[in-house]
């Protein structure tokens, strides 16, 4: 039986926290389990019901892995040249599929270049034998990517509790929330391991102007 993989990311446009990139794979013969399960993107389930729907998608899956990546890894990628943040999702994709090697990968693709974000990926994994999906939208499209996605945004919430717990009410990190902005204003030169410093959001605090841009390729 065929092992399946959904790739998909959460915490992608916080200025605080980490982003979280998750592998998950499963036996071609139970994907249709997930659909009964009510998997779906992240995005469109409350957070309660991502909560209790874990546990039964550790359990049905073939094996998963989860990446947490720190601000400070966000900020070089973001701020070396010849690189950014699709490079970097890129790379813990990479990481995932050569650890795990399913026979099939769904990836939810971040950059506008499906066919460069693709061949990138195809030159560096381990086992040329393996079939990639890389698409816009794959966490609506193919249930083992919204399996991921509900195990990713999951996990950055419990990211952020952590971080609530130890530094106060940071909100959910993203800059459009009010709580957040009011943090990052009272606390960015005082908790410089929370902050994604190459965020426009941060370098205001500092009178820096600018951002460069995530969605280059």
């Amino acid at each position: 039986m065929k092992l399946i993989m959904g790739i998909d990311e959460a915490g992608r446009g916080p200025v605080i926290g980490p982003l979280v990139i998750v592998g998950y794979m499963i036996q071609e013969d139970k994907i249709n389990e997930l659909d009964g399960l009510g998997v779906k993107d992240s995005k469109l389930i409350l957070p309660e019901k991502r909560k209790h729907m874990i546990h039964s998608l550790q359990l049905l899956a073939e094996d998963y892995k989860v990446v947490i990546v720190e601000p400070k890894e966000i900020d070089e990628a973001v701020e070396t040249p010849g690189t950014n943040l699709n490079w970097l999702e890129a790379d813990k994709a990479i990481i995932i599929i050569n650890e795990l090697d399913p026979d099939k990968v769904f990836i939810d693709c971040p950059s506008p270049n499906v066919k460069a974000f693709k061949e990138y990926i195809r030159e560096r994994i381990t086992n040329d034998k393996i079939e990639l999906v890389v698409e816009h939208k794959a966490d609506v499209n193919y249930l083992p990517v919204g399996a991921a996605s509900i195990i990713a945004k999951v996990t950055r919430d419990q990211e952020i509790e952590k971080i609530k717990e130890k530094y106060g009410d940071v909100g959910p990190g993203y800059p459009s929330n009010p709580i957040t902005r009011r943090f990052v204003k009272e606390n960015w030169n005082k908790y410089p391991e929370l902050f994604r410093k190459s965020w426009a959001t941060f370098k205001n605090q500092k009178g820096e102007k600018g951002q460069k841009k995530l969605d280059e390729f």
